[in-house]
């Protein structure tokens, strides 16, 4: 008899958390998507499948003690994210410290301060996304667009054009195309960088390859980038405006992306056949 009290304690108190949870991530998603920024909102939603799925996973192992000042702080953190979600405030601002006080808000009010180590993972993905919000703030005061327009200049030479680079202005024989910060490709690498960090969460990898997975995630995204704007720098000098204006900011622009992400899916598999290999010949010896 008491242990079903305590099963349906526990259940209510599952229940009660689980709409908290679902709550804080449907505000957190919907004002991401009133930002415009759509890559950002299919990142967000990833991380937060992954810390859903990770929690399903380990349900049954958790500890729901929480004490009262725990529950407090718990729920002063998550009444300041819904407060601040009604009010006009600054994106930026929300969207840097919403996530990590939704996920300690929540914890502290599950399990209490001893607790918390149960949320590790869970915790350490909602502090990515914070900063992630914080590098991308700073991104706009670091231009690379300069090592951009060599790359660009680069590729164009070496496939048989004929062009000069002056700071980052390509000149071709008729035109020239200007590399602005904005085409630079910080948010690729920026996305690419959070796309490595999500497999990370999702694969298991050697500490070495853990890595690497983010630095080749990078360097994909600047290199795909750059290939981007040697394109664009060509139909630019064809005088095409309407496939410009695809490539730059219609579907088109989503492919490169796309590609980015598939090329490093392919190495993320190369990287886990290599471990299995590792793993079959280690037990077959």
């Amino acid at each position: 008899m008491r242990l079903t009290a305590k099963s349906a304690s526990i259940n209510k108190i599952e229940f009660f958390l689980l709409g908290i949870g679902t709550s804080l991530i449907i505000i957190n998603l919907f004002l991401i998507w009133k930002s415009g920024i759509i890559i950002n909102f299919y990142i967000n939603s990833a991380f937060f499948i992954l810390i859903c799925l990770s929690l399903k996973e380990k349900r049954q192992k958790l500890k729901f003690e929480s004490g009262l000042p725990a529950t407090i702080l718990g729920l002063l953190l998550l009444a300041c994210v819904f407060i601040s979600s009604q009010n006009q405030i600054n994106f930026v601002v929300f969207s840097l410290f919403s996530p990590v006080m939704s996920g300690l808000g929540l914890a502290f009010l599950a399990s209490g301060f001893k607790g918390l180590r149960q949320y590790r993972i869970e915790l350490i993905a909602m502090i990515f996304l914070s900063t992630r919000t914080l590098i991308y703030a700073l991104s706009n005061y670091l231009d690379i667009s300069p090592v951009t327009a060599k790359l660009s200049t680069a590729i164009l030479w070496y496939t048989g054009f004929t062009v000069k680079l002056s700071g980052t202005i390509i000149t071709f024989a008729t035109s020239a195309v200007k590399v602005y910060g904005a085409c630079s490709g910080m948010a690729t690498m920026l996305d690419m960088f959070s796309l490595g960090i999500l497999f990370i969460f999702i694969f298991n990898l050697k500490w070495k390859q853990k890595i690497l997975v983010p630095v080749v995630a990078i360097i994909l995204g600047f290199i795909v980038n750059a290939l981007r704007v040697a394109l664009m720098a060509i139909l630019v000098n064809q005088g095409d405006s309407q496939a410009f204006n695809y490539w730059h900011d219609g579907d088109g622009s989503l492919i490169f992306s796309m590609i980015s992400a598939l090329l490093l899916c392919g190495f993320c598999w190369f990287l886990l056949s290599m471990n299995q290999q590792e793993d079959q010949s280690i037990l077959g010896s």
